[in-house]
């Protein structure tokens, strides 16, 4: 195993680097039979890539997605899908000055420790860069569980540094460039603003909801739903933490809230996030993921060079003051993944079963 593929059933195999003619994924596993275009990946690409406003990395990259194999005539055959994305604007000089040095926060030192060379063009393989085609796999999962069970994927960002950002309504999200469930974010682009002037960056925190979640998705022991999910996030460029339901909050709950109780009405609460024993419960998935600052800053930072000197770093080029701007599509594309792939297990494994109990309702009105 390289790392480099993501899923069993439906395996996602990433491919490319950061200044590389292009990236891409081949998805295997994908159920023939499904109407699929461009059109229907675009949109989330969109969504994700560079250069949509002023608070994000400048890169202007279309990511304009092509489908080179495993579809015929507007449909999936069955076989390997092959996605392509071509990167158009690439600035490699930006980067010469690191050719020597090791930039802090980054992988430089890693990569080079683990494979003895490394790519230096915005990080190569490493790069954020190499979500984008993980957001177009993401975008081929979600249709299938949207036609197969009405399954949707919601996100938005609930804290960016300091500033904390109340959940107001799905529906303003889609309107500013944060991905922020509120109507008003002229505090949030005054506080990026000054982040930008200062030559520094910040963090994020993401919340990604998936409604209309089959029951009994999920398998014991060390394939859980919750530890996939976990295990996904973490596979995020940046991703520092996890929390599925209450998350951490748990710590400080008693017992008589934490459970969350059932009636013929539904279930009354949801601490767990939609997942009980490592099985879904058929509630909303509730999925919170903490990001790091990002790295690539002007200020200068203390390191070393490959000599093991002491060095002083400036990264310059085109980087976002937060990468958890972009980073909801993203989110919800890898949760999407690991939804899809559970389905088709448990499609595989229970597709005869019948459970004399019905489902209760997912929510107690």
């Amino acid at each position: 195993m390289s790392g480099n593929t993501f899923g069993t059933l439906f395996a996602v195999t990433n491919f490319g680097e950061s200044h590389g003619p292009a990236i891409g994924c081949i998805i295997d596993g994908c159920p023939p039979g499904m109407p699929l275009s461009e059109a229907d990946i675009q949109p989330d690409l969109d969504r994700r890539r560079p250069g949509t406003s002023k608070f994000v990395t400048q890169r202007n990259e279309a990511d304009a997605v092509e489908i080179l194999s495993g579809v015929y005539e507007g449909k999936t055959t069955g076989t390997p899908i092959c996605l392509l994305i071509k990167n158009t604007d690439q600035r490699s000089k930006d980067y010469g000055n690191i050719l020597d040095t090791f930039r802090p926060g980054h992988a430089d030192y890693t990569y080079l420790h683990k494979y003895g060379l490394r790519d230096p063009r915005g990080g190569g393989r490493s790069s954020a860069r190499l979500t984008a085609p993980m957001v177009a796999a993401g975008a081929v999962a979600k249709k299938w569980l949207a036609q197969q069970y009405s399954t949707v994927f919601r996100g938005c960002m609930t804290q960016v540094g300091d500033v904390v950002v109340p959940f107001e309504s799905w529906d303003h999200v889609p309107n500013n460039p944060f991905f922020a469930p509120v109507a008003n974010v002229a505090h949030i682009e005054a506080y990026m603003e000054e982040l930008r002037m200062a030559h520094d960056s910040c963090g994020a925190r993401i919340r990604v909801s998936v409604s209309n979640v089959p029951v009994g998705l999920g398998e014991p022991l060390f394939d859980k739903m919750d530890a996939d999910i976990a295990y996904a996030m973490m596979g995020i460029n940046a991703v520092k933490g996890v929390e599925i339901g209450a998350g951490f909050g748990s710590v400080t709950q008693r017992g008589t809230k934490h459970g969350d109780s059932l009636s013929p009405q539904g279930f009354k609460s949801n601490n767990a996030g939609g997942v009980l024993g490592g099985i879904s419960t058929g509630q909303d998935l509730e999925v919170s993921i903490a990001i790091k600052p990002t790295s690539s800053i002007l200020s200068p930072r203390e390191s070393i060079d490959l000599a093991g000197n002491s060095a002083t770093v400036v990264t310059k080029g085109r980087h976002d003051p937060c990468v958890g701007i972009r980073a909801t599509p993203i989110a919800e594309a890898m949760l999407a993944l690991v939804v899809m792939e559970h389905a088709l297990r448990q499609r595989a494994q229970c597709s005869d079963v019948r459970v004399a109990t019905k489902p209760i309702p997912a929510q107690a009105k």
